[in-house]
C-alpha cells in the first residue's frame, strides 16, 4: 500500500489580484527560501497556495505553469504541494477569509499570508519566522523588516530620503508587522473574521486582536515579534499621486480599525469576544451595511482632522521617539508626512461622506521586476530526500 502523503504543517498564501506581470518572478523567488530544505529536513511539508482574486488577466494560468515547473526541478519538491485557488471576488478581507476558513489545510498550524508583489532579498526569511513561533510560545505572529526598493540605490534623491526617514519613523512602535508578509498561528487566524468593508490596513485590525487577546487582556505588543535575519523588498511609492492615494487608502483603514477597536468590539459581551470569527461572520450575513452604518454615525459632527485619535499627532510621536542625530535628519519627513496626512484624512473624510467603504488603487509596479535581490541559490537536495 502507497504511504499517505504527510498533511502540511505550515501553508503558504500568495494572494495576487492582476498580477500577470509579476507573479512569475514573486513565485520563483518563493520556492528560493530554504524553509522547504528546512521542512525536508525535519520530515514536514508545506502547502503552496496562490489565490488570484477578481482576476481579468492571465495571473491564474501563470502562477499554475511555475507550479507545474516547482513540482518537476525543485530539489524538496517531496516538501511542499501547490495549487492555484480562484476567487470571483476581488478583495484583501474576502480572500483573507476564504483562505483562513476555507482554503488553507485544516492540519496546517501555521499560516504565512504574503502578497503577490514583494521579493525575499534573504532566503532564510520564511524559515527565520516560523521559528520565532516555534520558540516563542507568548508570539501569536512572526514579522519580518520591510525594505522599500529605493534603499537600493544607489543615489537617492530627495523624495528618496523623506521616504525612508518615514519608515524608520513607523519602525519606532514595538509590535509592527505588515499585510504584506506575515505568519500567524493558526488556531489564532481561523478565529478571527474579516468585516467585509474592514478596507485597509487590515494588519492593524489583526494586530489588535492579537495584542489583546480578543480584547480581553491588557495590550502586549509581545505577542507579536519581528523575526532576526528575515525582510523582504516591496516597491515605495514614491509619485505624489500614488503617495496621497496610498495615504488616503491608510486613512480609511486606520478609521474604520478604531471604529472597531475602540466604540464597538470591547464594549461586546465576552462570549462574543471568544467567538469574534463567528460574531462578525453574523454580522456580514446580517446586515451587509452594518459597519457602513457606524462610519456614518462616527462622523456625524466630526471634522476631517478628527476621524480618529491621535490623527493630527502620530507623526510627530513617532518622530520623538527617535534618538540623537536622528531626531534633527528626520524632522523634514515628519513634517512632510504630516501635510500629507491632512490631505489624506480630508480625502477620506470626503470619502466616507460620500456613503463609500472600499478604497484600494490599483498601483504600477515596474520597478519590482527590475530589482536585483541576489538571492542564494537553492542547495542541493538531502541524501534521502522525504518521501511522500
Amino acid at each position: 500500500m502507497n504511504a499517505q502523503p504527510i498533511a502540511p504543517k505550515v501553508s503558504i498564501a500568495v494572494r495576487a489580484w492582476n498580477e500577470e506581470a509579476v507573479i512569475r518572478r514573486t513565485l520563483e523567488n518563493l520556492f528560493e527560501q530554504n524553509i522547504f530544505e528546512e521542512l525536508a529536513k525535519r520530515g514536514e511539508r508545506a502547502e503552496v497556495v496562490c489565490i488570484p482574486n477578481g482576476c481579468t488577466d492571465d495571473t491564474p494560468l501563470i502562477a499554475l505553469e511555475v507550479f507545474i515547473e516547482q513540482k518537476k526541478k525543485h530539489p524538496f519538491a517531496k516538501s511542499f504541494s501547490c495549487r492555484v485557488e480562484s476567487i470571483a471576488q476581488a478583495g484583501r478581507n474576502n480572500t483573507w477569509n476564504a483562505y483562513v476558513h476555507e482554503i488553507a489545510n485544516r492540519s496546517a498550524e501555521f499560516l504565512f499570508i504574503m502578497d503577490s508583489d514583494i521579493l525575499f532579498n534573504r532566503r532564510e526569511t520564511l524559515f527565520n519566522m516560523l521559528s520565532v513561533l516555534l520558540e516563542n510560545s507568548e508570539a501569536q505572529i512572526a514579522s519580518d523588516v520591510q525594505i522599500k526598493d529605493i534603499a537600493l540605490k544607489k543615489r537617492k534623491s530627495l523624495r528618496d530620503r523623506i521616504s525612508l526617514a518615514t519608515s524608520t519613523m513607523t519602525r519606532q512602535t514595538e509590535g509592527q508587522m505588515t499585510g504584506q508578509l506575515y505568519c500567524i498561528r493558526a488556531e489564532v487566524a481561523r478565529k478571527i473574521w474579516l468585516p467585509k468593508d474592514l478596507g485597509a490596513p487590515d494588519d492593524g485590525f489583526i494586530k489588535a486582536i492579537v495584542c489583546t487577546n480578543f480584547f480581553t487582556e491588557k495590550l502586549n505588543p509581545r505577542r507579536i515579534l519581528t523575526a532576526p535575519n528575515a525582510s523582504h523588498i516591496f516597491e515605495a511609492y514614491t509619485s505624489p499621486l500614488e503617495i496621497l492615494k496610498n495615504q488616503k487608502r491608510q486613512m480609511i483603514g486606520q478609521t474604520t480599525v478604531h471604529l472597531l477597536v475602540d466604540k464597538y468590539l470591547k464594549d461586546l459581551p465576552l462570549e462574543q469576544k471568544e467567538n469574534l470569527a463567528a460574531t462578525l461572520r453574523q454580522n456580514d450575513e446580517r446586515n451587509p451595511n452594518w459597519l457602513a452604518q457606524l462610519i456614518a454615525e462616527h462622523l456625524r459632527g466630526k471634522r476631517f482632522w478628527q476621524l480618529f485619535p491621535d490623527a493630527l499627532t502620530f507623526r510627530f510621536n513617532r518622530w520623538r521617539k527617535l534618538k540623537g542625530l536622528q531626531r534633527v535628519t528626520h524632522f523634514p519627513a515628519a513634517c512632510a508626512g504630516f501635510l500629507v496626512t491632512m490631505i489624506a484624512l480630508f480625502r477620506a473624510h470626503r470619502h466616507f461622506k460620500r456613503g463609500q467603504m472600499h478604497y484600494w488603487p490599483k498601483a504600477s509596479r515596474e520597478n519590482i521586476r527590475k530589482i536585483e535581490v541576489g538571492a542564494a541559490p537553492i542547495s542541493k537536495p538531502l541524501a534521502q530526500p522525504v518521501e511522500n
